[in-house]
């Protein structure tokens, strides 16, 4: 089976079938940076980290573009409220975003241009769509009429005539009553009084939101490209406004597959800094959770569902990760002492045929490991695969740690080393590294052994119910009922538990 992905556009899962043969254009909307980012843009960008590797492992060569939005009415007010410019909000919170972003493991992306650093583009690219009718003047401001594009609201499904339309807090009343139409939306905003602006032809002014995403994917990939990234809260208005946009001045689709994963939910609601409900990158790694239990936490779940942030989710992916951790930290602290070399591993395997048995059930792993990943990225499943390479290396792990001797021959080592070479191989695609071991505590820092156990439980059922045993999955719920432990399964594949 090849990869198969959810388009947003079609509403489909479709075959992943790139413009040119091994070669993938990826544009990813970027932050807006008037602050630290917190956990929902954590699990976009940690997502993406992982589509984009598993593309590049899977023999594509990959150019992933993302940018910074580093003029707009939050950036302007958070420097008038610290009394600086917007310069050194934006420049401090890039610097933020890109150590947040390393601590947590995701690639830089190849190119990362800014809105103020492309101005030339925006600036044509407005001209071009005002020569075609697409769009209007209004003493300095420049708006796109909705109306000269017959496939509005193809991305959102949404109406014109049924929906009433405020761009989400960033258009003021004033702005509304200039337009044409309620949905027009702007291109370009003339300058106000104080606040920093850029010459046009339209007069002092500075871009508006979606023109600068359009102008950049063309500038950066062509009119045309493989994938276009985001949450889901972009799909509207930002993204639908993009596609107008770009579609109407090029006459040709601006991205073949849109995907767009799911919000983090706190309390049932959406994680938002308007809300206030948020929590820091910096402030949970900060307390004590390791950033490659970020990502488990992350990954567990399906992309495009809605992710639950709670305690007790938190401290099973922590959990699970102290387990899945020792494993890959085996051959790294104790290869030398097991004798595992590259060059003994060739010897065995040229004279042993029990070997040539335990490459073909590593390699039916492998086919799993792809099978989940390629059904819209199911990192569930591909998780379920690292945990069953895991575990016997894990029991290992745990006795050498305690100064026991391995008991295992030559044969078994051999095809110990077989399986923990799989296990880093595949957990590199997800971008899970090894971390120090004391690193891998609960959220508080402490190691609770009880709370260890039940979640050590709940992930074994969890990969009982991935491999279709469900009479195994229902006893281990029962068998923790028996001992006062109730589960609660919540969407996005997260469960929880609670003492009765």
């Amino acid at each position: 089976m090849s990869l198969r992905l959810t388009n947003s556009i079609t509403r489909r899962t479709e075959e992943f079938r790139p413009l040119l043969p091994k070669k993938v254009s990826i544009y990813c909307c970027g932050v807006t940076v008037y602050d630290l980012c917190h956990l929902g843009h954590a699990r976009s960008y940690i997502v993406w980290d992982v589509l984009r590797r598993y593309l590049i492992w899977s023999g594509y060569q990959v150019t992933f573009v993302q940018n910074f939005t580093d003029i707009d009415d939050k950036i302007l007010q958070r420097a008038a409220k610290e009394g600086c410019s917007m310069d050194e909000v934006s420049e401090r919170n890039i610097k933020a975003f890109h150590q947040d972003m390393d601590a947590l493991g995701i690639l830089r992306p190849d190119r990362m241009p800014r809105a103020t650093k492309c101005l030339d583009g925006i600036r044509s690219f407005i001209q071009d769509l005002e020569k075609s009718g697409s769009a209007y003047s209004v003493d300095g401001d420049v708006y796109f009429a909705v109306m000269k594009h017959a496939g509005y609201g193809k991305l959102s499904g949404r109406d014109l005539s049924e929906q009433q339309f405020n761009a989400t807090g960033r258009v003021s009343e004033v702005e509304e009553a200039r337009k044409h139409h309620p949905f027009d939306f702007a291109l370009w905003k003339g300058a106000k009084d104080g606040e920093p602006c850029f010459p046009s032809p339209w007069g002092q002014g500075r871009p508006g939101w979606h023109i600068e995403c359009s102008a950049m994917v063309r500038e950066e990939l062509g009119d045309t490209i493989d994938i276009h990234l985001g949450g889901a809260d972009l799909v509207f208005p930002h993204h639908e406004n993009e596609i107008a946009q770009s579609e109407a001045l090029t006459g040709v689709e601006l991205a073949r597959y849109w995907l767009h994963n799911g919000m983090v939910n706190v309390g049932g609601e959406k994680m938002s800094k308007s809300v206030g409900n948020f929590t820091t990158i910096r402030n949970l790694l900060e307390s004590g959770v390791t950033p490659m239990s970020v990502r488990l936490f992350v990954l567990q779940a399906n992309y495009r569902k809605p992710l639950d942030f709670t305690d007790e989710a938190l401290k099973a992916a922590s959990a699970g990760w102290k387990s899945l951790n020792g494993a890959i930290c085996l051959g790294m602290t104790h290869g030398a002492v097991l004798g595992w070399t590259e060059a003994k591993l060739i010897n065995e395997e040229a004279s042993n045929s029990s070997i040539g048995s335990t490459c073909e059930q590593l390699e039916a792993l492998r086919q799993r490991f792809i099978a989940s990943m390629d059904d819209d990225l199911n990192t569930s499943g591909a998780l379920a695969v690292l945990f069953e390479l895991a575990r016997p290396l894990r029991s290992l792990f745990n006795r050498l740690e305690h100064g026991e001797n391995s008991d295992k021959d030559d044969i078994e080592h051999t095809q110990l080393f077989l399986r923990w070479r799989l296990l880093v191989e595949l957990s590199e695609v997800l971008g899970l590294k090894s971390e120090e071991i004391g690193q891998c505590l609960s959220p508080e820092g402490t190691n609770d052994s009880g709370d260890e156990s039940i979640n050590a439980a709940i992930l074994s059922r969890k990969e009982a119910k991935l491999a279709g045993n469900f009479a195994k999955a229902d006893q281990i719920r029962k068998e923790l009922k028996d001992a006062g432990i109730q589960l609660i399964d919540k969407p996005g594949g997260i469960t929880e538990w609670v003492k009765i």
